[in-house]
């Protein structure tokens, strides 16, 4: 498979004044408008999205920069790299590089996902049978009709994906639909036009600016939540192993001397602040606070907790973690060995919270829950048949069906229920095992599940 590697040559070359120059035009199509309407810069960006997510549009840019030719000579930075350093290079990362060289974003439905081996990937834009693409970490994540905009490059024999995949939500798609059909269509078009491998090319920025107007407009407008310091709540758990021979008394007595570590019980400590913070702290904004405090208005800046062999520390930001992780290996010393983090979002806490795992609130078997929800979900799909559906015009399926134009929408509204069954939190909820090929089968449609 294709790694960070097989690109590390060119991305050197890239620094060469003949070729820096191009690539920030490149970058600007990628990127400036989007920038330029929300007037920040990259590093704001790279706040927002994350930087493994800023690094990914860049790979966008850069994918697309290496497929460009420009005035003079040679034209094109691939040939150019080649010509003067691709004896360095092995087979395949030259492989890689050519590939690139003459390929196109697009935007794919994924199918027949094997998690750390392949995918089916049909082109939504021109069309054609699912192709298979192997590929090892991108099949850890993606599920079945999800939407990616990707390159899909030969190497050697097999269809790989290259860096840049972006994963596509129908609102991002609807807009990039909008734009290649402004763009490519005729005037007032409704159908996605068929669009030739060059064109393609020539659009490879709509796909990033699509992807981040969606991406930002949801990050910008789900509410924020800080502690009282101003840190983005993310919920860390150090585990510290103890080491062989540590006592409880030694331990505990470690723990007292640290500032602020107020025992609560033989195994229980409140980590506080020593003196109230500010809590107009410019760096929570408009964001809302969640933080817990004692009666004397102090911070609990987190917990220590005795259990079993681990001494663990909770705390609700990276900050946090970072001193009070500090502050107990300072204290303890060889009582303790290097320690492991677990790290939570709200997002992954809340979806973890009891009240969303079925089996964990009942003593019956999983088997006979799986049934009963599998039972319930057929009797509220085949209801769901004879009843309207936005979807789909505000018209049943059963109404839908009869018609091309229909049975497509119909197909659209399937994949998505069945994406959405397939995300749930825990993989083996019955929600997510839930099987909508009889749906398929009852309104006709089968043939065009691929």
């Amino acid at each position: 498979m294709p790694t960070s590697d097989d690109l590390k040559g060119l991305m050197k070359f890239l620094t060469r004044v003949e070729w820096r120059g191009c690539f920030e035009e490149v970058l600007d199509d990628h990127l400036g408008p989007v920038l330029d309407a929300c007037d920040m810069d990259f590093e704001d960006l790279t706040e927002i999205l994350g930087e493994v997510w800023a690094m990914t549009v860049w790979g966008c840019a850069f994918e697309d920069f290496l497929t460009q030719d420009f005035e003079g000579e040679p034209g094109n930075m691939v040939d150019d790299y080649v010509k003067r350093r691709g004896w360095k290079q092995n087979a395949r990362s030259k492989a890689y590089m050519m590939a690139l060289r003459t390929s196109v974003m697009s935007l794919y439905e994924v199918s027949n996902v094997v998690p750390g081996q392949s995918l089916a990937a049909r082109d939504l834009i021109r069309g054609g049978e699912p192709i298979t693409v192997s590929e090892g970490t991108a099949t850890k994540t993606l599920k079945q009709w999800d939407r990616i905009a990707a390159r899909v490059v030969p190497v050697m024999g097999k269809n790989v994906l290259a860096g840049g995949v972006l994963p596509f939500t129908p609102q991002a798609t609807e807009t990039l639909f909008d734009v290649l059909r402004g763009t490519f269509g005729k005037k007032n078009a409704k159908k996605l036009p068929a669009l030739k491998n060059e064109e393609l090319q020539a659009a490879a920025s709509m796909f990033t600016l699509s992807w981040l107007y969606d991406t930002l407009n949801r990050a910008m407008t789900r509410p924020l939540l800080r502690n009282n310091h101003g840190d983005d709540i993310v919920f860390h758990d150090v585990c510290f192993p103890l080491a062989s021979g540590a006592i409880q008394r030694d331990i505990a007595a470690r723990l007292n001397s640290i500032p602020g570590m107020w025992q609560e019980n033989v195994k229980f400590w409140n980590w506080l602040e020593e003196t109230p913070g500010n809590r107009d702290n410019p760096k929570r904004g408009n964001a809302a606070t969640l933080d817990a405090t004692m009666d004397d208005g102090l911070s609990v800046l987190g917990n220590v907790e005795l259990t079993g062999p681990f001494l663990k520390l909770s705390t609700n930001s990276a900050a946090r973690a970072t001193k009070g992780t500090a502050l107990i290996r300072q204290a303890l010393g060889d009582l303790v060995q290097t320690p492991l983090t677990d790290i939570r979002t709200v997002e992954q806490m809340t979806a973890a919270r009891p009240g969303n795992h079925t089996e964990k609130q009942s003593s019956l078997p999983p088997e006979v829950i799986k049934q009963g929800v599998h039972e319930f979900l057929d009797r509220h799909y085949l209801e769901t048949l004879d009843l309207p559906v936005a979807m789909l015009g505000n018209k049943t399926p059963r109404q839908a069906v009869k018609t091309a134009a229909g049975r497509q929408k119909v197909v659209e509204w399937l994949k998505y229920m069945e994406n959405q069954t397939v995300k749930q939190p825990d993989p083996t909820d019955p929600m997510a095992t839930y099987n909508f090929e009889w749906v398929w089968k009852e309104l006709g449609v089968h043939d065009l599940r691929r």
